[in-house]
């Protein structure tokens, strides 16, 4: 039905607590709801004639009566709410076993084993925020060389290095060397953190930040793709998030500002396939810093671009505008949060939207491009047939 079709990830944007939120701490969890009160209403009008007020009840958004686009919302089955698990299930792989976490730090034998790749013991070696972890081990880093390594609740090994001590290039392959060690204990990614600054107050992470993941267990929808030579590019994190398969094309990013920018000029150069975009500031930027304010600021900033994205879509075009997990600013802690994702489903020649209902995997999603395209994903049930063109 469509030749060319565009999945935009709002990294973190979740729309409420999913039924299993509790088991991960999550129950009062929901994202898009809590930053528009917090922020008394936001205003959001191309989100919203596109449907987004059918999708949840959102202060400052009007459920209009004729959505543009066809309008639901996705629960994850995937074990876990990391952006990995959640990418990988959108293009149609659950995760059925969780990767490990360690939210009391690494035991010893990680610990030494990654002392004999880096050649000095860490600091640090605690679930943390990235902020927080700077804020009070960057000056000890300064002055001692050691490497910085802290996780969260969710199953990273993450290395921050000042870009004077250990340059970008070095730190990389630090990290792949650590990833390479970390096989045996199934965490899901190792992530590069470089930063700059001089002082506690001072310190900055750069735009260097490299993620290095496990391979998806199974062919993503990516893959199927790639494989019958239909284009595909990923914009942002995308090649991080599948290890860079699947992607004829990758384009890294250090913001939503470039990422919507190239998503333009993708558009520009790729007239057929797939073009799969994360937008990370959400969870980034404000998430996990707890900053409700500029999440709301961020969405009216994507609300505006898409003032001037949906005037250049073909007629043979689609547009998803989706996410990965929640990332709830407003409940206690600074991880991701166990919530539904939005679902919007936009084509210039749909002639009547529909409620999609709620789904029940994110799956269905990768079910659904993957028919598009005559293929078929190894989960998910497809919900082409509910757009009527």
């Amino acid at each position: 039905m469509f030749k060319r079709v565009l999945l935009i990830v709002l990294d973190g944007v979740g729309v409420g607590a999913l039924p299993d939120a509790a088991v991960y701490g999550d129950e009062n969890a929901a994202t898009l709801q809590h930053v528009a009160a917090r922020v008394g209403g936001v205003k959001l009008p191309q989100l919203e004639r596109l449907g987004l007020g059918r999708v949840v009840s959102l202060a400052g958004v009007t459920a209009v009566p004729q959505p543009l686009a066809s309008w639901g919302k996705m629960a994850e089955q995937s074990a876990g709410k990391d952006s990995v698990t959640g990418h990988w299930e959108l293009t149609g792989v659950i995760s059925e076993h969780p990767f490990s976490i360690y939210p009391a730090g690494f035991p010893s034998e990680i610990v030494d084993l990654f002392t004999n790749i880096a050649g000095l013991r860490p600091l640090g070696n605690i679930a943390a925020s990235g902020t927080d972890i700077l804020r009070d081990l960057g000056e000890e880093h300064l002055r001692t060389k050691r490497p910085i390594i802290y996780t969260s609740t969710d199953s990273v090994f993450q290395i921050a290095a000042h870009e004077e001590i250990i340059p970008p290039a070095e730190l990389y392959e630090l990290c792949r060397a650590t990833f390479e060690m970390l096989q045996p204990y199934n965490i899901c990614r190792v992530i590069a953190r470089p930063f700059r600054g001089e002082g506690s107050d001072a310190f900055y992470r750069t735009s260097g930040r490299h993620d290095f993941p496990c391979l998806p267990p199974a062919d993503t929808l990516l893959d199927l793709l790639y494989k019958k030579g239909i284009p595909t590019c990923g914009i942002g994190k995308i090649g991080d998030l599948f290890a860079g398969r699947g992607l004829i094309q990758r384009i890294p990013t250090t913001d939503n500002r470039m990422g919507m920018a190239q998503i333009l000029t993708a558009l520009e150069r790729t007239s057929a396939g797939l073009i799969m975009a994360n937008l990370v500031d959400f969870d980034m930027l404000y998430g996990h810093r707890l900053d409700a304010e500029g999440f709301a600021t961020a969405l009216i900033e994507v609300d505006c671009w898409l003032e001037h994205l949906l005037p250049r879509l073909e007629t043979d075009d689609l547009l998803v505008i989706t996410a990965d997990h929640g990332c709830d600013p407003t409940t206690p802690g600074t991880d991701h949060t166990r919530e539904y994702v939005p679902l919007l489903v936009y084509s210039p020649t749909m002639n009547i939207t529909t409620n999609l209902g709620v789904r029940d995997s994110f799956a269905d999603l990768g079910a659904t491009l993957a028919e598009n395209f005559g293929l078929q994903c190894r989960a998910g049930k497809s919900f082409l047939s509910s757009l009527r063109c």
